[in-house]
Formats: structure tokens, sequence, C-alpha cells
């Protein structure tokens, strides 16, 4: 890869943060500026180097940005952490502190709606972790750990939990943990002011034997929530309850087009447009974005089109701030592209811009 290290300030625009593989010619954290009208993308610059950043939290008030991270360390033992940073001028990120990551291969962060606590989800640990958010954006220690126990009927990917994300929801009381070696998506109460996490009744919501639940999007109206289920290629829809916290089963729906084979495809991420009018899903393998629309009483999903995502193994994508634009990570194709949004069908076009970076895991927005 070759990152252009120009100077780098404007003063006014979207910047693209993406998280990588570390090891090859990838450093760490990258960041460009998005063209809101064309949809070009800068020259990619390092913003911090720092091992293995493969999901990225951007604080949604303050220019504040958190990743999982994971490195050797001085005496040769394998290290791995979640990493504070704020935003400079110049978009590039000021490591604040790290903390460990209680438990082996973590692979989720995201913020609650207070901006106060901090979620890891840790696939080979089998555990989830809060952390408090202090006032100059630095992690305290854990506030809570929680092991998952069970396992599921995949013999090779299911032998034990394994939590691949964890979500706050938007009345800032609850968090969500699909977990991929289980089938389940737990549940459980979030106090923001202690930052701690504690089982919920109902403690989960299962999902199909064998589904391996990936990633979740909450609906904008808080009111139904949508899970990538990365084993079968399909996506389940639930009716959330607001009192209890439980999630009501509506449907499940392939992410792939009719007539094309889940063998050797795994879904990934999974976004809810801004609008609330479409569903996004990535698939890899099929390498393609599946679109799908969203009743808007219902929640019910529609299968729209699935777009190739003009590169090998999409492992996330991003939805620019306002919808006008999605960026794929392509993983194994070792590339971004970008991709116009019709405002009407939810379709995506392919804009012809692209961004070379080794091993592209995530991506996410900052618009300031």
């Amino acid at each position: 890869m070759t990152a252009t290290l120009l100077p780098f300030a404007l003063a006014a625009e979207t910047l693209v943060y993406v998280g990588t593989d570390t090891g090859g010619d990838s450093r760490g954290i990258y960041v460009a500026s998005l063209d809101e009208t064309t949809g070009a993308l800068s020259p990619p610059r390092l913003a911090a180097a720092i091992g293995n950043p493969g999901f990225l939290a951007v604080h949604a008030s303050r220019p504040l940005i958190y990743s999982v991270a994971g490195s050797r360390a001085a005496d040769g033992s394998w290290r791995e952490e979640v990493a504070a940073f704020s935003v400079q001028a110049d978009g590039r990120l000021t490591l604040l502190n790290t903390r460990p990551s209680e438990g082996s291969g973590p692979c989720h962060v995201a913020i609650d709606a207070s901006g106060r606590v901090l979620l890891l989800a840790n696939y080979g640990g089998g555990n989830v972790v809060s952390y408090p958010i202090r006032d100059d954006g630095s992690l305290g220690p854990a506030a809570s750990t929680v092991r998952h126990e069970g396992a599921g009927v995949h013999p090779q990917r299911q032998q034990q939990p394994h939590p691949h994300a964890i979500y706050p929801d938007p009345t800032r009381t609850r968090a969500y943990a699909p977990d991929l070696g289980i089938d389940k998506v737990m549940i459980y109460r979030l106090d923001a002011a202690s930052g701690r996490l504690s089982p919920n009744e109902p403690a989960y919501a299962a999902t199909e034997p064998g589904g391996g639940p990936r990633h979740l999007a909450f609906h904008p109206d808080g009111r139904h929530a949508y899970v990538a289920l990365e084993l079968t290629s399909r996506v389940a829809s639930y009716r959330v309850d607001a009192t209890t916290g439980a999630l009501q089963h509506v449907d499940t729906q392939s992410s792939l087009p009719a007539g094309a084979s889940a063998d050797g495809n795994t879904a990934a991420e999974i976004l809810v447009h801004p609008d609330g009018h479409f569903l996004y899903v990535s698939n890899r393998g099929h390498d393609s974005i599946a679109v799908f629309a969203i009743a808007p009483q219902t929640g019910a999903l529609r299968f729209v089109d699935a777009t190739p995502s003009g590169g090998r193994t999409p492992r996330s994508f991003g939805l620019v701030p306002g919808g006008r634009f999605l960026v794929a990570a392509n993983q194994n194709g070792g590339n971004l592209t970008v991709f116009r949004i019709d405002a009407e069908r939810g379709t995506l076009s392919p804009t012809g811009q692209e961004l070379r970076i080794d091993r592209p895991k995530h991506v996410r927005f900052l618009r300031r």
C-alpha cells in the first residue's frame, strides 16, 4: 500500500477512518477525507500506529475514537487491548490510554447513548466487558466482565461461546450481544452511571440453530432490530419490547439473491440507513452488499438487490452520515469502494472511487 503523507487540514470535512489487520503493509488506523459531492476519497494517511485495530467506535459528540488492538509485547507475549484516542485538527489520532481487553480476540467496541460507557466483545474469550469513559476521553478500569456459557450445533464454529459484538440500545438502559457460538443474542441491563452490565429478564433471544449471530442493527425508531446470521447467510428480524427489552422474532430471510448458494458465503456487517427505509448486509464469498426495503409500520424486510462490493471479502462497510454514500471495506481485496445510495430505492451505484489500503477490516466516519 502507498500512503501519501501530505499536509491534511480542511475547514469542514467528512473523515473516513479505516481499521486494518496489521503485519503486512498496514501499520494501524488510516484516515482519508470524503468529498460528499462526488464520493471521491483523498489519499490515505496513517492516523495512528497500533496493532490490529480491526473495529472502531466514534464518539457521537466528542472528538474521540476507540478501537480494539492486539500486538506483541516487549517480552514476546501477545497483548490484547482496547485503545482510546483523541482526534487532532489534522485528523491524526493521539493515544490517550489503553486497557486490557479482559479476554482474547477483542472484535467489537461500541459507545452507549450517554457517551459515558464503552462496551467490548471478546470473540475468543467468550465474554463481554464494559469500561467507563472518563471526562478526558480515556478509559477507566473495566467496570464489569461477563462470560457467556453454552455451545451451538456447528461442529467447528460453535464449540464454545463467541460473542461477536455488543450494542447499547437507544434507551440507554440495555445492551445486546450477538454470540455466534451459542446462537443467542444475550441481553443485559446497562447502568450508564456505573458502567456496569447486569442480567436482563429475559436474558437472551435465541436465533435459528447453526445461524451464528454476528452483528445487530437497531432501526432508528428503536422498535425493531435486525441480526446478521454469519453461518447461514440470513437476516433475522425482531420487534423490541420497550418494557422488557425482549426481542420478539418476526422472520428470517436470506441475505443472498434467489438462486445464489450460501456455500462458501458468510454474512458480516449489517446497518440500517439513517432514514429507516433500508437495511444493508455484506456477504463475504458472494462479495456483495445486499439491500432490503423496510416496511414503515411493521419493520418487515423485502429483499431488493445485491450489488458486487467491488473487491473480495467485504468484512465491513459504513454509511456516510446523512446516508448519501456507502463505503465498503474489502478485506482480502485490499481496497475501499464508494457507492452512491438511491434515495428512493436504496440501491447502490458504484461511483468509480476506490482507495487502496492493505487488509481493511472496518470503516467509520467523523463529520466536522
